[in-house]
């Protein structure tokens, strides 16, 4: 044997090694990724009890829809203050949205940008003085979702979610005046609901005092775009 032969040696054993221990990796992604998808597509069962969930902007999930109290019927579109937030990324939406609400006699306050994106079709949040018109305003889109907080004004906020398309035709609103609300599913007694409520929005921004200067448009939130 020459004196390069155990050189050529150790690089195949080396060679063989090195081809042992990647296989072995292919094999194990593979594997994990065949568990992974008969997990997720129902297959098998998990090996944990439990859901996936998706995290909510602003605590969301914490608070719950409250159940309309037995009677309560719906409030005239003016009386709905509304604050139309962009959660889904379109441009122009909240603008689009408040100025068709605006055409229907809703009250619309602003339109301006959620602060983070929203992943479901709507969201309308409102305090205990706002339910009425939180309903009223719900049944403009189908599919949204309700949720309570701790405000005391009677305003009421609308975050577009992504997977939002448009709202209810007029004359198929499921809104009568005179006839009384109907609890979304899953709702809960208005006394339970307020019990794990969430913190409402930030007061508004006091009157400057005279001689001093007001904060310019568009300084606190940006603009709805």
């Amino acid at each position: 044997m020459t004196a390069r032969d155990p050189q050529a040696l150790r690089r195949r054993h080396r060679r063989e090694r090195q081809a042992v221990v990647f296989g072995s990796m292919l094999a194990a992604m593979a594997v994990a990724a065949l568990g992974a998808t008969a997990v997720y597509t129902g297959v098998i069962d998990p090996p944990f009890a439990r859901e996936f969930t998706t995290l909510r902007p602003e605590a969301e999930g914490a608070g719950a829809a409250p159940c309309p109290p037995e009677g309560a019927v719906p409030t005239t579109y003016g009386e709905v203050q509304v604050q139309v937030l962009n959660g889904a990324g379109r441009a122009g939406l909240a603008a689009d949205v408040g100025d068709q609400l605006a055409a229907r006699g809703f009250t619309v306050l602003s339109a301006d940008n959620f602060p983070g994106d929203y992943p479901g079709i709507a969201l309308v949040r409102f305090g205990e003085t706002g339910l009425r018109a939180g309903y009223t305003l719900a049944a403009q889109i189908d599919g949204a979702a309700l949720l309570i907080d701790t405000r005391t004004e009677p305003t009421v906020d609308l975050v577009l979610g992504g997977a939002y398309s448009t709202l209810v035709e007029p004359a198929a609103v499921p809104l009568a005046p005179g006839e009384p609300l109907v609890g979304v599913e899953g709702c809960v007694p208005l006394d339970e609901a307020l019990q794990v409520a969430p913190p409402g929005p930030a007061p508004a921004t006091e009157e400057p005092a005279e001689g001093e200067q007001a904060p310019a448009e568009g300084e606190q939130a940006p603009a709805e775009g």
